[in-house]
């Protein structure tokens, strides 16, 4: 059968997607860009908060039109909303033929192939994580490795604990293998991804660390980047910091979610640092790691957030000139300690500190941008076009960060030495040397 993916949200999920794309050709079936050329089709979907949700949904309604349209004949649901809404997805939405759990999703053969309406099937969320083949699906030249999965933090704006089930490391054997195999099929860049990377291996009760995994990784002929997706604050370590300081295949690009700095919010989302340990730590990175480009994630519009805790959020954000930061408004999600707190804001307050605070980051970025103008940086080249090349640097991530525009020689998915002339909107601008 011919069948179109389309995969939503994380990049743990697009791995999934990728499994679930190998498993589908080894038994002979066609995967097609096209959902109206597909005999099946299938999404992955995200259910984090609401917005992924009615993503989810809209993407379910347009693709269930080609039953009418096109050669539609099945249509599969897979992943973070089937999984959350278990009890109730094929009711709501009885477009959908089957439907698989997060860790279910290796059933995805029988669930195309099987004739029995409304498949359904639901593992344990917290099963191990499957060593499975991947047909990888991005790049040129780069791959997600997923080295956990799960998430045993338990913030109180959180929903992933209990769509990903509880924090599950993969031996480092099996990360190893994969990545070699990535490696010899051309992949320069491995961004290692889990909820939590930092807390990697503490479930394993071996005594695997991340710092382990990264001193076996960084012995691959091949790799020149690793990149690392996301580090918990508390648990950083001068061990990891020393070897990310000390080892150049380990890019600085230290991704650290904070979601705040007020302490009372923080209190509130459960989390375990302070303004005080977040300010300690951001200074010892910049004194160890000279050159890092810092990340984080932040919520505006938590409940508690009044305008003295907002305003001292952008404060934080004005000394500390973080070149990059996502900025998201708090979403009441069922079942989350958060969702029953009643002192929240107007959702329309909370777009409004949400757009406050990205008009900030933007200057700050350009700020960082205009640093740049003059230095000669390594760029990992991903496509041409029109006269012009686009790559990111050790400071861009994909999809998420900006990205290198560059005149003259590169070839997609290899390095390009690229002196920095210009930037604008969050672009920088070069000429290969």
């Amino acid at each position: 059968m011919k069948v179109s993916f389309t995969s939503l949200g994380c990049a743990k999920n697009l791995i999934d997607s990728e499994q679930m794309i190998a498993l589908l050709t080894a038994a002979g079936h066609e995967i097609v860009s096209d959902p109206a050329q597909a005999d099946v089709a299938v999404v992955n979907t995200c259910a984090f908060i609401e917005a992924s949700q009615a993503e989810a949904i809209d993407t379910i309604l347009e693709l269930a039109d080609f039953k009418k349209t096109g050669r539609l004949k099945k249509l599969i649901v897979t992943g973070c909303l089937a999984q959350r809404f278990q009890d109730e997805i094929l009711d709501q939405l009885p477009e959908i033929d089957a439907v698989l759990g997060t860790s279910s999703f290796p059933d995805i053969v029988e669930a195309l192939e099987t004739d029995e309406k409304h498949f359904a099937r639901f593992a344990d969320k917290s099963d191990p994580l499957p060593d499975l083949d991947r047909v990888v699906t991005t790049g040129p030249g780069w791959a997600y490795v997923k080295i956990a999965d799960g998430c045993d933090n338990r913030c109180a704006y959180c929903v992933i604990p209990s769509i990903r089930g509880r924090f599950r490391s993969r031996p480092v054997d099996a990360i190893l293998s994969e990545s070699r195999a990535l490696v010899k099929a051309g992949v320069k860049e491995l961004i290692l991804v889990a909820q939590d990377v930092t807390r990697y291996g503490h479930d394993l009760k071996d005594g695997t660390t991340l710092c382990m995994l990264l001193r076996e990784l960084v012995k691959l002929e091949g790799v020149e980047w690793i990149r690392l997706h996301y580090l918990y604050p508390d648990e950083i370590t001068d061990e990891l910091v020393d070897l990310i300081a000390k080892e150049p295949k380990i890019v600085h690009y230290l991704d650290i979610p904070i979601q705040h700095v007020n302490d009372s919010i923080l209190h509130r989302m459960r989390r375990r640092e302070t303004k005080q340990s977040i300010e300690t730590l951001f200074a010892s990175l910049r004194a160890r790691i000279p050159d890092c480009a810092l990340r984080t994630s932040l919520i505006v519009g938590l409940p508690g957030e009044g305008e003295a805790e907002f305003s001292e959020l952008m404060d934080f954000l004005r000394e500390q000139k973080l070149p990059r930061a996502g900025v998201f408004t708090y979403s009441p999600e069922e079942g989350t300690a958060a969702a029953t707190m009643t002192d929240r804001c107007t959702a329309e307050e909370a777009e409004v500190r949400r757009e406050a605070v990205m008009a900030l980051q933007a200057r700050i970025m350009d700020d960082y941008d205009a640093c740049q103008v003059g230095k000669i940086i390594r760029v990992l080249c991903q496509s041409g076009g029109d006269g012009r090349l686009v790559g990111r640097s050790f400071a861009d991530s994909p999809d998420i960060d900006e990205a290198v525009s560059f005149t003259g020689h590169g070839v997609p998915g290899e390095f390009s030495r690229v002196k920095i002339t210009d930037f604008e909107d969050g672009c920088l601008r070069g000429e290969a040397l």
